[in-house]
């Protein structure tokens, strides 16, 4: 191979001397390659082919018990200086980290083939993408990657081309919990995930390339890798507005990303274009814009609770070319999970026959991997090269009380902070206390792969350079009544929020000012065609005390990640502060 790539071949080589492989396979892409991994899969047992009548080309992976979700506790961001990492992240010195590693790598591929998997994140020609070349033991990590990125010998001649790549190597290991580490070496754009075969610890492109290691490039190429969707809104007179939105686990993320509008709203002509469900990297364009690319190719989607009343659009994409991971089967081999139907599956996610004593049939953290190409609302705009333009980003997150339906930041200076105080109230389902509010900053608690002190601070920095940034936002679909019923529809009608929001990114609305923000002046979110209308005055609300209380509560948790939180965040608090005495 050519001098460009003598890096890459190098450190190949290195690696299938530590790890001993038994064989090197260098990773194309192509269909015949695909059909050969799932084939070899099929005879270990790694996959199960599903029901061919209603779900061609689709197959089940259940993974070891002990391994079915991302490991943070065991998750690292090795810098050179320890302070650097921040609090928010577990750290280990790269030194020690790279010690504990090489013991773990050392012969762990005996017997096994190592596969080179060269991908692109993003648009394969965009100058905004950026590749990696992942090393890996797992069959089952190559074929999801084949569906999570741009993978194969196009990702391998960009790298060619380009000379620079994350590095990112891989195996499963013996699947002991015991040994298993994710470490992320940012300074050396490099990753290691030793131990666990599940996504987000084994797909090396989806977090810990496209959000840990991104971030920290980002800050020093001048962009932003976040962890938020990428939605087009249609209007009637066919004008596609972007939106970027961040929400905390369990707040309605993939379902606002697949939205479908209210008939009313679909017989006006709204269209909801989806470009991406998870991670947006957002870059300053030359006109002084936010311009947007989703840096994958596809969905790796939590299945329990996708339905046809949650998500029509996510079920749709499911009936073909998926793989399935610890879901449940019924009786004729069709992929199962809680909320998706009342059917009574047969076998439960570990294999054995169904019984309610066991727990859930499906794993709640069961997923499904598919290419974004198959999702009904797909935008070609997910292959732009120069990205979409951002009017608007929003935050969101679960708040049974205070928090209004929606509210605006004044300016980009606020919006940093509406971000970084961003909270949720856990539920039932997370822990035994409910209601305690838990401070997630732009939905990157796990995922920021430096200080959040110093990423507030490049937030900041980058708003400058901006001569039209766009309007950042505040939504809460979550308001509860009296009872403890949701006093907002939500779903599909999320809709209408967005179009107050776009509105007001066009001048076309007022709205009323208060301490923490602008809010929908009275009558200004459309409510025709909603059978029940919700008590608009509850939703949009503005409790002084309580607020007074919140920026107490937000002041405390900035605290945690002095001495480097941004002295123009901290005057930001203290103006809200004084407006609320």
């Amino acid at each position: 191979m050519t001098s460009k790539l003598s890096a890459l071949n190098e450190w190949v080589d290195q690696v299938s001397a530590q790890c001993r492989a038994s064989r090197v396979h260098w990773c194309d892409g192509s269909e015949a390659e695909t059909q050969r991994l799932i084939e070899q899969m099929l005879e270990t047992g790694d996959l199960l082919k599903l029901n061919e009548q209603t779900h061609p080309d689709c197959y089940l992976h259940r993974s070891d018990p002990k391994d079915v979700a991302r490991v943070e506790h065991l998750t690292f961001v090795c810098t050179s200086n320890k302070d650097d990492a921040g609090p928010n992240n577990n750290w280990m010195d790269p030194a020690e980290a790279h010690a504990l590693m090489n013991g773990l790598f050392s012969g762990c591929m005996e017997g096994r083939t190592l596969y080179v998997v060269p991908y692109c994140m993003g648009p394969i020609d965009s100058p905004l993408s950026r590749c990696g070349v992942e090393l890996t033991d797992s069959p089952y990590v190559v074929a999801n990657m084949r569906l999570m990125t741009r993978m194969g010998q196009a990702a391998l001649d960009r790298v060619e081309r380009e000379g620079t790549f994350v590095k990112g190597l891989h195996s499963t290991g013996e699947l002991d919990p015991e040994r298993r580490y994710i470490m992320h070496f940012p300074e050396e754009l490099s990753i290691q995930s030793f131990g666990s075969g599940y996504g987000g610890n084994a797909l090396l492109g989806k977090k810990c390339h496209a959000l840990r290691i991104a971030s920290y490039q980002a800050r020093s190429e001048g962009w932003l890798a976040e962890h938020m969707l990428i939605v087009g809104i249609e209007n009637p007179a066919g004008e596609v507005r972007y939106v970027a939105a961040a929400f905390p686990s369990a707040c309605g993320k993939t379902n606002l990303a697949m939205l479908i509008p209210p008939e009313a709203y679909r017989e006006q002509g709204w269209k909801v274009w989806t470009v991406g469900d998870d991670i947006c990297w957002l870059h300053p364009g030359e006109d002084g814009r936010l311009y947007a690319i989703n840096p994958e190719a596809g969905f790796f989607g939590v299945a329990p609770g996708t339905s046809d009343k949650t998500n029509p659009n996510a079920l749709a994409m499911l009936d073909r070319e998926a793989i399935f991971t610890n879901v449940a089967t019924t009786e004729d081999n069709q992929p199962w999970w809680e909320g998706l139907d009342d059917r009574v599956p047969a076998t439960d996610w570990q294999g054995r026959d169904f019984d309610p004593k066991n727990g859930p049939a499906a794993h709640p953290n069961s997923r499904f991997t598919v290419s974004i190409q198959r999702c009904p609302s797909y935008s070609d705009q997910a292959e732009s090269k120069a990205g979409v333009p951002i009017d608007a980003i929003v935050f969101g997150g679960r708040r049974a009380s205070l928090a209004p339906l929606v509210l605006e930041a004044r300016d980009w200076q606020h919006g940093v902070l509406v971000g970084g105080a961003m909270a949720s109230e856990t539920t039932a389902a997370a822990t035994g206390q409910v209601g305690v509010v838990r401070r997630d900053p732009m939905a990157m608690k796990p995922f920021c792969g430096y200080h959040f002190g110093d990423y507030w601070g490049h937030w900041l920095a980058l708003g400058e350079k901006l001569t039209h940034p766009p309007k950042i936002f505040q939504v809460n679909w979550f308001r509860r009544d009296a009872d403890g019923g949701f006093i907002w529809p939500g779903f599909g009608d999320n809709l209408r929020v967005l179009e107050w929001i776009l509105a007001r990114c066009r001048g076309e609305v007022e709205a009323s000012e208060t301490p923490v923000g602008l809010l929908p002046a009275d009558g200004d979110i459309n409510l025709d065609g909603l059978a029940e209308q919700p008590d608009m005055n509850t939703l949009l609300a503005f409790d002084q005390a309580g607020w007074r209380e919140e920026v107490q509560a937000i002041d405390a948790f900035l605290q945690e990640f002095e001495p480097r939180v941004p002295q123009a965040l901290k005057d930001e608090l203290a103006r809200v502060k004084s407006a609320l005495s």
